[in-house]
């Protein structure tokens, strides 16, 4: 396994190229039994700055346990480009109706119906620390085929797959 070497700016526009391209996170957070919790979610700012921003609702299990607990971690996988990055942080429920008007896009209606006016809306926004991701070979047929190679012969991938941790 390769290690991607990137002076600390370059690996932020890098994990946030990642985050951008796969959009669909799950978040994970803890219950107040302890157990890690994960739920899919849309990622409302793509122009990573060290914050992500996500849309709720205040009365949400995961505002709750946010409010008991804030460290969490997002995960996305952007499938087509076989990229995987794990972000941890601190989140904090956010009622900011200026930022919301901001991140707000028609395609949230399915889930806020009344739009920004929805009782009970809020943002979630997690400030990162720290990220992992992964980088497989960019090409499917690349992928696949090394992925066969290794299930028939038993031998561990060769494709290289760059990794890197990186101090946000």
């Amino acid at each position: 396994m390769a290690t991607h070497d990137t002076v600390h700016g370059d690996a932020r526009t890098h994990v946030a190229q990642l985050v951008k391209n796969a959009q669909v996170a799950m978040l994970t957070t803890t219950d107040t039994h302890g157990r890690r919790v994960s739920r899919p979610m849309g990622l409302q700012d793509a122009d990573f700055d060290g914050d992500l921003w996500f849309f709720a609702y205040a009365d949400s299990a995961k505002a709750a346990q946010i409010a008991t607990d804030p460290e969490v971690g997002i995960s996305f996988t952007d499938s087509k480009d076989h990229t995987w990055t794990s972000i941890t942080g601190r989140a904090q429920v956010v009622r900011d109706r200026a930022k919301a008007e901001q991140l707000y896009t028609p395609f949230l209606k399915a889930w806020f119906p009344d739009g920004l006016d929805t009782p009970g809306l809020v943002l979630i926004k997690v400030e990162a620390d720290s990220a992992q991701y992964w980088e497989a070979p960019s090409s499917t047929t690349a992928f696949v085929l090394g992925n066969l190679r290794a299930a028939v012969t038993g031998n561990p991938h060769k494709d290289p797959i760059t990794t890197d941790t990186v101090d946000l």
